[in-house]
C-alpha cells in the first residue's frame, strides 16, 4: 500500500482515526451478535448507521487528502478553483446536513409519541432551508456554511431540550434512573458537542488564518466531543449484550 495513503488513512489525524476505527470494529461485532429482532429495532440500527456513516465520510475525507487530483476535480466541478485543497463539500453534505438529520431522528426515537411531531417538522424545515440556501447560492457547498450549521445546531439543541423536558416531567422517565439511561448520556454528549463547537465551527477557516494554533486546538475539541458521542452510540449498540448494566428506555415500546 502507498505510504502516503497509509499516512492519510491512519496517521495524519491519529486523535480521530485510530479511536474511530476501534469504535467501528466494536460496533460491527456487537451489532452482528444482536438478536434478529434487535437488529430491526430503530434504537439499535440507527446508532449503528450513524457510526458506520461517520466512519465512511471521515475515511473518504482522508482519502481525498491523499488523492488531491480527485479532490481538485470535484471542487472544480462545483466551481471552487480558489481553494482546491478544501474538503468542505464532503463535510457540509455528510456532517452538517445528513448528520444533523440522523441525530434529529435519533432524538425523535426517544421522545414520547406526542412530542415526535416537533422533530418531524424541524427535519422538514431544515431540509427545505438547506436546499434553498444552496440553490440560491447564499451558502456555497464548497465553503463554510455558517447559516446552515447554525440552523441545524439550534434544532439539535431544541430537540435536546424537548428530551430533557420529558426526562424531568414525564412519569415514565421519573421512574427511571437517568444515569442508567443511555439516551440521557447520548443527548448530553450531543448537547455539549454542539454547544462547545458552535462558535468554532462557523469561524474555523478565519481562526486558522489568524491563529492556526487556536484553530487546531478548537478543532481538537470538536474531534474529542465527536468521539465521545460515537462512543455512546457504540454502547447503545452493545447494551443488549450487557444485561443489568443499563435501564430500558421508557418509550421503546411506543416506537
Amino acid at each position: 500500500m502507498d505510504e502516503r495513503l497509509i499516512r492519510a488513512l491512519f496517521t495524519a489525524y491519529p486523535l480521530l482515526t485510530i479511536p474511530l476505527y476501534l469504535l467501528l470494529i466494536i460496533g460491527v461485532i456487537c451489532f452482528i451478535k444482536l438478536p434478529k429482532e434487535k437488529k430491526a429495532d430503530i434504537h439499535y440500527w440507527l446508532p449503528f448507521l450513524i457510526l458506520s456513516f461517520t466512519f465512511f465520510y471521515e475515511t473518504l475525507g482522508a482519502y481525498l487528502n491523499y488523492n488531491f487530483e480527485l479532490k481538485k476535480s470535484i471542487n472544480a466541478y462545483l466551481g471552487n478553483t480558489v481553494y482546491p485543497n478544501f474538503n468542505l463539500f464532503l463535510f457540509n453534505i455528510a456532517d452538517r446536513q445528513i448528520g444533523t438529520i440522523l441525530y434529529l431522528i435519533l432524538i425523535k426515537s426517544w421522545l414520547e409519541p406526542s412530542k415526535k411531531k416537533y422533530i418531524t417538522w424541524m427535519i422538514y424545515i431544515f431540509i427545505v432551508l438547506a436546499l434553498v440556501l444552496q440553490i440560491t447560492g447564499m451558502e456555497l457547498l464548497y465553503l463554510q456554511q455558517p447559516i446552515i450549521f447554525s440552523i441545524g445546531a439550534n434544532m439539535i439543541l431544541i430537540g435536546s431540550g424537548i428530551y430533557f423536558t420529558g426526562l424531568m416531567t414525564h412519569k415514565a422517565y421519573l421512574d427511571r434512573n437517568p444515569l442508567k439511561l443511555l439516551s440521557f448520556w447520548q443527548v448530553t454528549s450531543m448537547l455539549f458537542t454542539y454547544t462547545l463547537t458552535y462558535i468554532s465551527s462557523v469561524t474555523l477557516i478565519y481562526l486558522y488564518e489568524v491563529n492556526p494554533v487556536l484553530g487546531r486546538a478548537l478543532s481538537n475539541i470538536n474531534t474529542v466531543m465527536t468521539l465521545i458521542t460515537l462512543g455512546v452510540l457504540t454502547l447503545i449498540i452493545a447494551s443488549p449484550l450487557l444485561p443489568n448494566t443499563f435501564e430500558k428506555e421508557p418509550f421503546y415500546e411506543s416506537n
